[in-house]
């Protein structure tokens, strides 16, 4: 549909928060169109959502009489993307796909769309809020602390910040639904969309094996007790105590397994039970290179607290820069199951300072466990 420039585009998902986004901005007179991203192409499956999001995204504009554009990216997230995300889990890591996604296509690809249409802004259903303070743009928590998303957002800078808008910021999610209801929106007990975009309601193992073939390994106990077998190391994450299938082992009591470590080149899976088990627990975290929000960090070594993964509590730690911009992070309690390849992401209060890939903890070390591009021990 074609339509006259506006002073904003709202990124239009299908959803419930970017249908009330929209709706926000309407009624405050903002000169708006929305915008509707395909990021995921049909695989065969018959499980994309794509065009059943696609329909509910036109179906919102019309009701709020709204002109629409449609923008295909699903090329650009594959490269972007998807082909990091197996790479990642090939390696034995585990990649958070949405602060990439949010990174690489929402505010990257489609706010050059969002300009090359003459929008001078951006708008989203985030549950984040972005304000000014001494010259800078800061992206802070949202008022509904159970939907805050800006653990996913923590890879934004002052070019993408200084152009977006995130209508819901201020807003409970309870307050969004009944808003939809009120203006009629055929989005409003639309089900949220959880888990990873591209896999949606399917089985994850099975989805992983199309692009990581199974590949049998050994079970064992951190002390190397055989006690099962498994379909491939990189199907599993740490903490994880679903899909091992160990029953009853000689010696040892009925109580549940965890993951705990993982040797890829040997293909052998550690587990150990209990869910508090002294292998999953670690204080210090070494990341790769860190983002900053503001452009640069707050100082060489600060306190601040931080997140290890989303909707986590926050965690007090001192955190101290090294000269290739990577970081040594100390928590003042122990973590537990602290994951390579997911974010840690620092604030300092309601504001998000940035974040890095975490690269390696010091958890106890297992067979085939090495700290990725370092000569590190488990002590620094």
């Amino acid at each position: 549909m074609a339509t006259a420039a506006a002073n904003t585009i709202v990124g239009m998902s299908g959803g419930v928060d970017s249908s009330v986004a929209a709706l926000l901005l309407r009624d405050s007179g903002e000169a708006l169109s929305g915008l509707f991203m395909q990021n995921w192409a049909d695989d065969g499956s018959g499980d994309c959502r794509a065009e059943d999001d696609r329909r509910d995204a036109v179906a919102v504009s019309g009701r709020l009489g709204l002109p629409i554009h449609f923008r295909d990216f699903s090329g650009e997230y594959w490269a972007g993307v998807f082909e990091h995300f197996i790479a990642e889990y090939a390696a034995g890591r585990t990649p958070n796909p949405d602060v990439l996604c949010n990174r690489e296509i929402k505010f990257k690809y489609f706010l050059d769309a969002a300009r090359e249409l003459g929008a001078d802004y951006i708008a989203t259903g985030h549950y984040a809020r972005v304000d000014q303070a001494d010259g800078r743009f800061r992206l802070l928590r949202a008022l509904d602390r159970g939907k805050d998303q800006s653990y996913f957002l923590h890879q934004l800078g002052q070019t993408q910040l200084s152009a977006t808008k995130f209508p819901l910021g201020e807003l409970i999610k309870h307050d969004v639904r009944e808003m939809a209801r009120s203006a009629g929106l055929p989005t409003a007990a639309k089900k949220d969309s959880t888990g990873i975009c591209f896999i949606g309601e399917r089985d994850f193992r099975e989805f992983l094996s199309r692009y990581l073939p199974a590949k049998q390994g050994e079970i064992r106990t951190p002390d190397g007790q055989l006690v099962g077998t498994h379909p491939g190391v990189f199907y599993f994450t740490l903490g994880q105590r679903e899909g091992l299938n160990i029953g009853g082992v000689r010696g040892f009591e009925p109580a549940p397994w965890y993951v705990v470590g993982k040797d890829v080149a040997g293909n052998v899976l550690y587990v150990d039970q209990g869910s508090d088990s002294r292998w999953l627990h670690s204080q210090t975290l070494w990341s790769e290179p860190a983002h900053w929000i503001a452009g640069e960090p707050p100082a060489a070594t600060f306190r601040c607290s931080a997140q290890t993964r989303y909707r986590q509590s926050d965690q007090d730690c001192e955190v101290h820069l090294r000269e290739d911009g990577s970081l040594d992070v100390r928590f003042d309690q122990p973590q537990r199951a602290v994951t390579p390849g997911q974010s840690l992401v620092l604030y300092a209060g309601e504001v998000c300072l940035g974040g890095a890939v975490i690269a390696a903890t010091d958890a106890p070390a297992l067979a085939g466990s090495r700290l990725p591009n370092s000569s590190l021990t488990t002590t620094p």
